[in-house]
């Protein structure tokens, strides 16, 4: 299963790295998203500081969104995904490469929104582990349930609208978490953080126990 899984993650991440999408679009959106939050909270200088973990995640979340639909969109063409089903991997092994392509983009463009939120919302990051520990389980958390509903939502012509009705809601718990997590870890308190991070591991531990298990079946029938 390693094996395969290296080598779905190898092959999506050489795509990436040919197209360049993830560097040409998901991340001026993602920055976007945090320059317009900026210009609608400025007037308020203490509600942009309070509110920056939760909209850090927001951006991040809806970025993870686009990078999701590319995962799949890719294997849409030219009936790539026939091909997957037909190659002999284990499914569990392609669904833990999508998981670990996908979360390698997500680390790079959280390293960069962070850049960003330090420059425009001129915060004083603190709590460096609370914050890195925050972000491995949640980014583990967005690609694992993104992967599972992104197989889910392939087959359908309304993929596009449907991930996010689908992906949204589910992933609700794991944003309050590391928004949570990134407050304490901002306001000097990482005490208050952990346990918020202890939740979040128990639906990223689940959400990967059920693409694991539920992959294979998905991808047959999408």
């Amino acid at each position: 299963m390693l094996h395969d899984a290296l080598l779905i993650a190898g092959k999506d991440l050489r795509l990436e790295l040919r197209s360049r999408v993830a560097l040409n679009q998901v991340l001026p959106f993602a920055l976007l998203v945090l320059v317009l939050f900026a210009f609608a909270l400025d007037p308020d200088k203490s509600a942009l500081t309070q509110a920056t973990p939760g909209l850090y995640w927001i951006a991040v979340l809806f970025s993870a969104l686009l990078a999701l639909q590319r995962s799949f969109a890719i294997e849409a063409a030219d009936g790539n995904r026939d091909a997957l089903r037909l190659s002999g991997l284990d499914p569990a092994g392609i669904f833990v490469g999508k998981v670990l392509a996908v979360s390698v983009q997500l680390i790079v463009l959280e390293m960069l929104l962070g850049i960003g939120v330090a420059v425009l919302y001129t915060t004083r990051i603190e709590g460096w582990g609370l914050l890195i520990v925050t972000s491995v389980i949640a980014t583990a958390s967005i690609a694992a349930a993104g992967t599972l509903f992104g197989v889910l939502a392939a087959g359908l012509r309304v993929r596009e609208t449907l991930l996010p009705l689908l992906l949204l809601p589910v992933l609700a718990p794991v944003l309050i978490g590391s928004t949570r997590a990134f407050e304490a870890a901002l306001n000097g308190s990482p005490s208050e953080g952990w346990p918020w991070v202890g939740l979040m591991s128990v639906f990223a531990l689940l959400y990967i126990v059920a693409g694991v298990l539920g992959f294979g079946p998905l991808l047959e029938e999408s």
